[in-house]
């Protein structure tokens, strides 16, 4: 296994890589912190047949992954509303309901975070609220709430500097599951660090022999292809959208998507450890490597090209895959001559954290 520090001297420079390279560390201190299982008893102690995970961009898609991840579980029905849809039809969403809402929140101050609030307390203020945040100053970890809240404030290590969310993102899934899954919690943090850490020189090997492409495909199955999409969305950041980026689940591809490979394109999929589910991605990388032989289809996991450990289910080890297109985002980013931190500097159309919302007054 390589080594990961002299592999990547020229990137130690960007806080974006640092913070994702500082993962297991945040992991394994995070997993024996109290916070987390106060989170977890709390959490089951609301009483409600329906759980919402809210968030906007990456932070909607860590309920995206965690409610796949989770389906068939039992107990209260869990769903992924993202806020951007929350906050722009809210009376639909939340007349006559009062889920347990969990949002989540970098900073916990982006205008989506903060129009959800406002509707919840207007619409829904008995609604208890899980807020999971990195940004201990934020309206997520400060502002009052006319019903049950609980705030779950992530080491500051996590509130990320870079324009990417990385330990971000990550830090807030795996708490999202250690709270929600009823089969896991906290304990899981510090085995899945290990993996990364041992992970991550051969992520960076591989990284380094892929030069930027011309079109970027991410796929995975039930959890996965959430996965996938974070990861699309993450490589696209980072390059500034000099590399398009796709996602689709592992059966959805073939219906249409599959019409953005050209040649240069590079695939790469998230192999279930899911045997049913692997079945149907071993024959989806058959297929693309023989239809596609001017493409590059890369499989992480199992016995494909990139090995990712499978003793935890999907839902807990899609922070692993994910790591693999921030490493991927990183030096296609610095290789295309981009402020990694910034990729948008100087452009003013995106921004660490989401600008140019105008809310609208909720009616009652």
């Amino acid at each position: 296994m390589a080594n990961l520090t002299t592999q990547t001297d020229d990137l130690n420079g960007w806080a974006t890589w640092r913070e994702l390279t500082a993962q297991p560390r945040i992991w394994t201190d995070w997993a024996g912190r109290p916070e987390l299982e106060a989170a977890r008893d709390w959490y089951a102690r609301q009483a409600g047949d329906e759980v919402w995970f809210c968030g906007a961009g990456t932070s909607a898609y860590i309920g995206d992954i965690v409610v796949a991840g989770l389906e068939g579980q039992g107990g209260p029905r869990l769903r992924s509303v993202p806020t951007t849809d929350l906050v722009s039809r809210p009376e639909r969403y939340l007349t006559g309901r009062r889920p347990l809402i969990v949002n989540f929140g970098r900073s916990g101050d982006s205008a989506e975070t903060l129009g959800t609030l406002d509707a919840l307390d207007v619409l829904a203020p008995g609604a208890p609220r899980l807020n999971v945040t990195c940004n201990a100053e934020g309206a997520l970890a400060t502002r009052p709430a006319p019903g049950p809240v609980h705030r779950l404030i992530l080491p500051a290590d996590t509130h990320d500097a870079g324009f990417a969310m990385t330990s971000s993102f990550s830090t807030m899934l795996l708490s999202a599951l250690a709270i929600a899954d009823r089969d896991g919690g906290a304990d899981r943090l510090a085995p899945l660090a290990e993996e990364l850490a041992a992970a991550l020189p051969d992520m960076a090997a591989a990284a380094r022999g892929m030069d930027p492409a011309p079109r970027l495909v991410f796929l995975g199955a039930g959890p996965l292809a959430y996965a996938a999409r974070e990861a699309a969305l993450k490589v696209m950041e980072l390059t500034a959208g000099r590399v398009p980026a796709l996602w689709d689940s592992t059966l959805g591809f073939r219906h249409g998507p599959k019409s953005f490979v050209l040649p240069g394109t590079r695939i790469v999929l998230f192999r279930a450890a899911d045997p049913h589910a692997a079945r149907y991605d071993d024959d989806l990388a058959d297929e693309l490597r023989r239809q596609f032989p001017d493409a590059a289809t890369t499989v992480l996991g199992g016995s494909g090209d990139i090995a990712v450990p499978e003793r935890e289910a999907d839902v807990w080890r899609a922070p692993l895959f994910v790591a693999f297109a921030q490493v991927l985002g990183v030096m296609w980013s610095a290789a295309l001559g981009l402020d990694v931190d910034d990729p948008f500097a100087g452009r003013g159309t995106l921004t660490r954290v989401v600008s140019g919302v105008r809310l609208h007054p909720v009616g009652r």
